[in-house]
């Protein structure tokens, strides 16, 4: 029997009608396995992944391919949106086997769990060099009652590779000069045409394009700026955004941002949303501004649960076709637009013969620039297009909601909304962080993935670092005491449950908390931040807020534990050097007094990137190590102090002369 109807995620239930003999991922059906002397067929995947779909349709919902899974193994289908840790395990396990990556994830266990052999998608029929799906259930069921031994080797190699935990590395810590060199060798590796990582397919890679804005700003190096602006201008152009609905596709398959694959993830809009408001806070244009906003547009209509949580993702594909809901033939844009057309088919690329596959993508990427009148001209027939385009069956929406990716969405909206003067974005950013913490939390700790008032906890080590990052966002624009608690609560949880003190890491899983094969401990970074990176990142601003010894001291072991990690790999550490360039760069500005909020937004306005904002009461309230306790006393009334490392501007009274000091004091960094 197929035991997925009662599953809480949208992906699972996507597979409760399969004729597969599906169950849950759970104690259960590793016990049926034993009991049976079966192994296990692992299936990982999501629900907005298009091969994941195919091979569904393909393999999973044929009645004979279906019959032959039920008779050799047990099968466990696992959404890896709520179980990252058994993701990681298993995908670790197959790049282990000298394959490549990628979802879904097919992997062969014993009943106890342990991996022995595995795959991504296998296709339904063998060609050009592969098998067929079938052709490989017979075999592995095979080889797993005829070959014992063999299995046993393979399994015990799995197993040897899963249990070598990140070992403490030497080297000593990094420094302005390391990060400057990587930040040369980053400029190296930006396609200067087309932006992005060269080649195809291109990924947004927000945690590298953060370090390539960091370097810019610190070293005044042009073309690390102009190469960082030129990919945000090119995805903004290209098809991967969504120019009528807003919001971007989770990466383009060629070189020029064109073609995306078509599904729409909330981590990918979280983190270019910052990106795009500073790009439109330093250059004031439009393209970037609307970039952002789109994000954020996108994001209430179509993303934002009943709740006020965020939803996970949109599926690539609609009436079984990946892109279907997003394309246009030329006739139907004449249809809507009538003699309006002509201009959107110029400026939007929208042709007889189409840009892909006979349909058309809209896209600026030939355009260039347009006027503010002639944009003036261009929204209402996106919003015509768009209510057309409504009407159309969606795609499906996975609504469950994540801890990880709400707290890297409410830190983007209450950053981008600062930058951007919108403080309906913090609102809005309070609302998903309240529930969160009110709804997702067991005894202060947090869970990962909520629907339908099923929550899966305990949560992981990113769900913490995340929201604590989100906490620390919201305090700053607000000064609310209750964000500064949550925050610290959370940090001293991934101190005390997650890290590991044999490595000096965060493990994905709390030392509690249910036991796989192996503890994945990984550092580098997906296409989210690592837990690792974002924690660190957490305990600069917390420092910096507090002007705690003890914090700072904190800050530069956990630094100085990662540096050595994060050496044999930077690119892959982004998330760990921007951490560290916060540290060693990054601007604390203490505001007291400010009745009349001109000496805080001054402050607020200064990019996140370059400072932490602590609004205090009374200079005289500060911890005795704060560098601007020093200051205490000296005058009364609003006033602001701009702190780099242990040294403080004397008491600023003027917005103006504030922004002056934050940029002088950005750019002088000793």
């Amino acid at each position: 029997m197929n035991r997925l109807a009662s599953a809480s995620s949208p992906y699972l239930l996507q597979h409760k009608d399969n004729p597969v003999h599906w169950w849950e991922w759970g104690p259960e059906a590793f016990a049926e396995a034993q009991r049976l002397n079966r192994p296990v067929l692992l299936s990982v995947g999501y629900a907005a992944c298009h091969w994941c779909h195919v091979m569904a349709h393909e393999s999973f919902e044929d009645e004979a391919t279906a019959a032959l899974m039920n008779e050799l193994f047990v099968n466990i289908k696992v959404d890896r949106e709520e179980r990252p840790d058994v993701d990681h395990v298993y995908m670790t396990a197959l790049q282990a086997l000298g394959e490549r990556g990628g979802w879904p994830l097919t992997m062969f266990l014993t009943p106890k769990g342990e991996p022995f052999w595995g795959g991504t998608y296998f296709p339904k029929r063998a060609g050009f060099g592969r098998p067929s799906f079938e052709d490989v259930l017979r075999q592995i069921s095979l080889l797993y009652h005829a070959e014992p031994d063999r299995i046993a080797y393979n399994r015990e190699l799995l197993k040897k590779s899963l249990s070598e935990q990140v070992q403490r590395q030497g080297g000593g810590t990094l420094g302005l000069a390391d990060l400057d060199a990587i930040g040369t060798k980053l400029v190296e590796v930006i396609d200067p045409e087309h932006g992005g990582i060269r080649g195809a397919p291109k990924f947004p890679n927000p945690t590298i394009l953060e370090l390539l804005a960091r370097y810019a700003r610190r070293s005044g190096d042009r073309t690390a700026r102009d190469r960082f602006l030129l990919t945000l201008e090119q995805m903004a152009r290209g098809g991967i955004h969504d120019h009528l609905g807003g919001g971007f596709a989770r990466y383009s398959t060629d070189e020029r941002w064109l073609v995306p694959h078509f599904e729409k993830m909330l981590y990918d809009n979280a983190q270019l949303l910052e990106l795009f408001a500073l790009a439109a806070a330093e250059t004031g244009r439009s393209l970037f501004r609307e970039a952002a906003t789109g994000i954020v547009t996108w994001l209430q209509r179509e993303m934002t649960t009943p709740e006020g949580a965020f939803a996970s993702s949109l599926d690539a594909d609609s009436e079984g076709e990946e892109g279907r809901y997003y394309v246009w033939s030329l006739a139907e844009v004449r249809e809507v637009l009538g003699e309006d057309a002509a201009l959107f088919e110029r400026i939007y690329d929208i042709t007889e013969e189409g840009n892909w596959e006979g349909t058309n993508i809209p896209n600026r990427l030939l355009s260039g620039e347009v006027s503010a009148d002639l944009e003036d001209r261009l929204w209402p027939l996106r919003d015509r297009l768009l209510k057309r385009r409504e009407a159309r069956i969606r795609p499906g929406l996975d609504d469950k909601v994540l801890a990880d990716w709400n707290g890297l969405m409410i830190a983007s909206l209450v950053r981008a909304g600062l930058l951007l003067d919108r403080p309906d974005w913090t609102s809005l950013a309070e609302r998903a962080y309240r529930f969160v913490r009110d709804t997702m939390s067991r005894d202060g700790g947090l869970g990962h993935s909520w629907r339908g008032g099923s929550l899966v906890f305990p949560g992981f080590a990113l769900d913490h670092a995340a929201m604590m990052r989100a906490a620390l966002s919201v305090y700053e624009a607000t000064g609310r005491a209750s964000y500064l608690h949550d925050a610290r609560r959370w940090a001293g949880i991934l101190a005390d449950e997650y890290r590991v003190p044999e490595t000096g890491v965060l493990a994905m899983t709390a030392k509690g908390g249910e036991h796989l094969v192996a503890r994945p401990q990984p550092t580098h970074d997906d296409v989210v931040p690592n837990a690792n990176g974002a924690f660190a990142e957490g305990l600069v601003r917390l420092a910096a807020l507090t002007g705690d010894e003890g914090d700072r001291q904190g800050v530069e072991q956990e630094l100085a534990a990662l540096s050595g990690i994060a050496r044999a790999s930077l690119v892959s550490h982004a998330s760990i050097l921007n951490a560290l360039d916060q540290h060693l760069r990054g601007l604390t500005i203490i505001v007291t007094q400010d009745e009349d909020g001109a000496l805080t937004k001054a402050a607020l306005k200064v990019p996140y990137l370059d400072r932490t904002v602590c609004l205090a009461e009374d200079l005289s309230k500060l911890s005795e190590t704060h560098p601007a306790k020093a200051q205490a006393g000296q005058g009364a009334g609003p006033q602001a102090l701009v702190c780099a490392g242990m040294r403080c501007s004397l008491p600023l009274t003027q917005p103006d002369d504030l922004t002056s000091q934050a940029s002088e004091m950005a750019t002088n960094v000793s």
